[in-house]
């Protein structure tokens, strides 16, 4: 009997040794994850943002004049930088503070699923999600999608727990918010299953109302701009609708598939597919999502493992997310299915480290360690390969900036045509559509302002919505190292400025 409680004392007595020995693996994750972006992705993207990262940071940037923001966008993201981009100009410095920012948003969110899942299980999750080629270049990148992403794990991680935490609630409707603001679809795809449990099943309503003021304060800065810019609510959404060509039910899958591993934007998706030996760990994501919850059934059946509904609801919500982008438009990108992605790194995880404690042997760890290894490896080798092209891309707009520049256009000035948002975002100057997507203004109006201004139209033909600019007076010519032709507006009529001759 004194043998015994000895051993109890000596076992209660290591127990809090061995919790401070214990690894944080998830904070781990993180650290990599950061230490991924900043050793290979920031370095190369260059000093330029690329065409969408233009439209976000000119909403917010006191230094240039904010770029069209069409009807389907919203302006989250532009919020979170908007602190950067007014203390500093340097696009490096910006996707700093970005790729650290996500790294500790990336901990934070698997964090709240330790007590669903296991703190091991929540950070293999992390590090399956932050593993992905386009995890590790969104990172640092003024995009909303990965923040949808981690605010979607945490959003459904939080009404799991809601139940037996009232805390929980506050976070709940915290990250619904958020979501929303960042991506105002994103986050009603993500709120009709969580609305449907909380309804369906008694245990949690009580986190009904923090689900619906949470949509409804991320949604009230989109409904007030559909107003005041659109006309109302029905207005924005068919304007949005013809902006992403058509939002109808049509089977996209074919266009994702080509896009998974790059280009960035798939629109017309027209490109073959690239390394399709990789392609086979995206092919079995649904296979092995089934298979979670296939075994999740059946522990809860047999009256073992966690609660089923942690398993479950991040499967039915990674689908709902999808919905949009595989069946109602006719483009893609990879980014497009990041809340998907991170959502399934859930369950997935929690299957991996099943197998090996169902077999107990140290051949299926040693399996799940080289499948894991051959995944993260083949995902680094597509990130430098999307990389260097990002990057190239971001460098020409910005060398075709300093054309305009060597050109004698100095803000205020005006871009137009092809590729004027981020060209003009470089050069400081506002850009202008007179058709297409991003159509802010008609022919006459932007001749009008020509007149007064420096301008500059890009790759101008007739019969695209401005009449021959050659017949006109403008100069025709090709801005070196880009390939890019562009017609600069005459001199004479303009006001002069102080200082200029």
């Amino acid at each position: 009997m004194v043998t015994a409680t000895m051993r109890v004392r000596d076992v209660a007595a290591q127990s809090p040794a061995r919790a401070r020995r214990e690894v944080p693996w998830l904070a781990v994750v993180a650290a990599v994850y950061a230490v991924v972006q900043l050793a290979v992705v920031v370095p190369h993207m260059g000093g330029g943002l690329l065409w969408d990262e233009s439209v976000y940071a000119s909403q917010v940037d006191p230094h240039r004049p904010a770029a069209f923001f069409s009807a389907p966008r919203s302006r989250g993201i532009s919020y979170l930088v908007a602190p950067v981009v007014a203390a500093t100009s340097s696009v490096v410095a910006l996707r700093v503070v970005l790729a650290l920012l996500s790294a500790v948003a990336l901990y934070a969110v698997f964090r709240v699923w330790g007590p669903l899942v296991g703190r091991g299980t929540a950070a293999l999750a992390a590090l399956l999600f932050s593993g992905l080629w386009i995890t590790q270049i969104s990172g640092s990148q003024v995009m909303p999608n990965l923040w949808v992403a981690l605010g979607a794990v945490a959003a459904v991680g939080w009404f799991l727990r809601a139940p037996a935490e009232p805390r929980a609630r506050w976070w709940l409707a915290a990250a619904v918010a958020g979501i929303t603001l960042l991506r105002m679809p994103d986050g009603g795809w993500l709120g009709l299953p969580l609305l449907a449990a909380a309804v369906c099943v008694r245990r949690w309503r009580p986190a009904l109302p923090a689900l619906l003021g949470g949509l409804a304060l991320g949604a009230a800065p989109w409904v007030a701009e559909a107003y005041a810019r659109f006309g109302g609510v029905g207005a924005r959404l068919r304007a949005s609708s013809a902006t992403e060509g058509g939002m109808v039910p049509q089977l996209n899958v074919g266009t994702t598939l080509r896009s998974l591993n790059g280009p960035l934007l798939c629109r017309p998706c027209q490109v073959p597919l690239r390394h399709p030996e990789l392609t086979l760990w995206w092919l079995a994501l649904p296979l092995l999502a089934a298979a979670a919850v296939a075994v999740a059934v059946r522990d809860h059946r047999a009256g073992r493992g966690r609660a089923l509904s942690a398993t479950v609801l991040p499967v039915v919500c990674a689908a709902s997310m999808a919905v949009p982008y595989l069946l109602l438009i006719d483009y893609s990108a990879p980014r497009f299915l990041l809340p998907a992605y991170a959502l399934l790194a859930l369950p997935l995880a929690a299957l991996a480290a099943r197998a090996p404690r169902a077999a107990r042997s140290p051949v299926p760890v040693a399996a799940l360690g080289l499948v894991l290894a051959l995944q993260l490896g083949s995902q680094y080798a597509v990130l430098t390969d999307t990389t260097r092209q990002a990057a190239a891309t971001a460098e020409r707009y910005q060398r075709a900036a300093a054309g305009l520049r060597a050109l004698g256009l100095r803000p205020p000035c005006l871009v137009a045509g092809p590729r004027a948002l981020p060209i003009g975002y470089a050069a400081g100057c506002a850009s202008a559509q007179v058709s297409g997507n991003n159509t802010s203004t008609t022919a006459s109006a932007l001749l009008r302002r020509a007149a007064h201004e420096p301008t500059a139209v890009f790759g101008h033909a007739p019969g695209h919505g401005l009449p021959s600019l050659r017949a006109r007076g403008w100069t025709r010519h090709t801005l070196p190292g880009t390939g890019l032709r562009v017609y600069v507006a005459p001199v004479s009529g303009r006001a002069e400025r102080p200082g200029q001759r």
